[in-house]
């Protein structure tokens, strides 16, 4: 995440009047300018945690597949298995390359029997629609596939007191379980209501047409006094994003997943499913085998060299991506750090590290190396936070 003084050829979402008049720090983020912070990176996390936090996450990539073949397709692409979703549900999966290595972590919603919804990440958004065709020629697929990235808006409501200010808008909204959704009429425009995140809190993610995105963060605002001592909910940039997804121990990708990293050693088998057979009288290779699925398995069978674990540190120094670990008083490396943070909910330094299987149990003990210094650090279970 980097700064930019020249922002003619980075992106707006459709917020980004909202973010300057609210005196947003603003970023280049994977070629969009989006708020880092509007004031306190450490007050905004704890906001969240106390309260709630709305998040601009426009610039996430959406795409929307319909047609016959469009679950087929999906199941073909995604380690989770998309047959059998309800309408309304949705699955947590991975897009994996040949290799398993990981191109994309996704979000699928399933609209109806031949319609679906996909959530991804920005980076990865135009990685993934090449791919998509590429997939979709060479099966012969039919299906119709748009992003519909630019032509709609997203945003993110996370906390503890978030669904209560979601019964204004709806009676419905606070009862979607997890992984749910609903489409709901707002005034001239229908918003996609989830029971998502990224933060560890409970919350929504909401996704409508660009065009409503002022309207409705204006419907959104105008009950919440945002000059109170203890406001329901203020804007939150990627900063403290950031920090809350590292506490609740979720894998960013091109941190804890990429294109070299695999799930299985990220802890991710959740989101795989080995066997995607309709028919429990089809074999594998009848029903199909997603992409990955050979290299998974292998991995899951025999094993992997590292793990993605926790990590207490000693002292108040951050670790950061990429600095090694090791272990026997710093003799030998045995892995390396992929997040760090000093975490404002729990007031010492944590970090996410894959780290060699004979290293990786709770409660090793292990060095990391932060340049100058080397700090001591502890194998813990994740998350780091659980909310209440």
């Amino acid at each position: 995440m980097t700064t930019t003084t020249d922002t003619t050829t980075l992106k707006h979402t459709p917020f980004h009047d909202f973010h300057n008049a609210n005196g947003a720090k603003l970023v280049d983020y994977t070629g969009w300018e989006m708020p880092l912070h509007y004031g306190s990176i450490i007050d905004e996390h704890h906001q969240v945690r106390k309260a709630g936090g709305l998040f601009d996450v426009s610039h996430m990539g959406r795409f929307r597949f319909k047609g016959k073949d469009a679950r087929a397709f999906l199941d073909r692409v995604c380690t989770r298995q998309i047959w059998g979703m309800s309408d309304g549900q949705i699955r947590y999966s991975m897009v994996c390359n040949h290799e398993g290595g990981v191109k994309d972590d996704v979000l699928v919603y399933r609209i109806g029997e031949t319609e679906y919804l996909m959530v991804c990440n920005a980076a990865n958004r135009m990685k993934l629609i090449e791919h998509f065709n590429e997939v979709k020629d060479e099966a012969g697929f039919v299906f119709k596939f748009e992003d519909e990235t630019e032509a709609t808006a997203m945003i993110a409501i996370q906390g503890p007191k978030v669904m209560e200010l979601m019964s204004n808008f709806s009676s419905e909204v606070p009862t979607l379980k997890r992984y749910r959704f609903t489409i709901k009429n707002l005034i001239i425009a229908k918003v996609m209501i989830s029971r998502t995140g990224y933060t560890g809190e409970d919350g929504v993610e909401i996704i409508l047409p660009a065009k409503f995105a002022a309207k409705a963060i204006d419907m959104m605002l105008k009950n919440v006094d945002m000059d109170a001592e203890e406001p329901t909910i203020k804007p939150i940039g990627l900063g403290a994003r950031d920090s809350l997804r590292l506490e609740s121990g979720m894998a960013l990708y091109g941190h804890e997943i990429d294109e070299h990293l695999d799930p299985v050693s990220a802890g991710l088998d959740f989101a795989i499913k080995y066997d995607k057979s309709e028919d429990p009288e089809k074999s594998p290779e009848e029903v199909g085998r997603f992409i990955g699925q050979d290299a998974l398995q292998k991995f899951k069978s025999e094993g992997t060299p590292r793990k993605l674990v926790g990590l207490n540190l000693e002292g108040r120094r951050s670790a950061r991506q990429g600095m090694k670990i090791y272990s026997g008083g710093g003799e030998s490396e045995v892995g390396f750090v992929t997040s760090g943070v000093n975490s404002p909910t729990l007031g010492k330094c944590i970090a996410m590290a894959y780290v060699d299987t004979g290293h990786c149990e709770t409660g090793s003990k292990l060095q990391i190396d932060l340049g100058r210094a080397k700090a001591d650090a502890e194998v813990i279970a994740l998350p780091f936070y659980k909310a209440p």
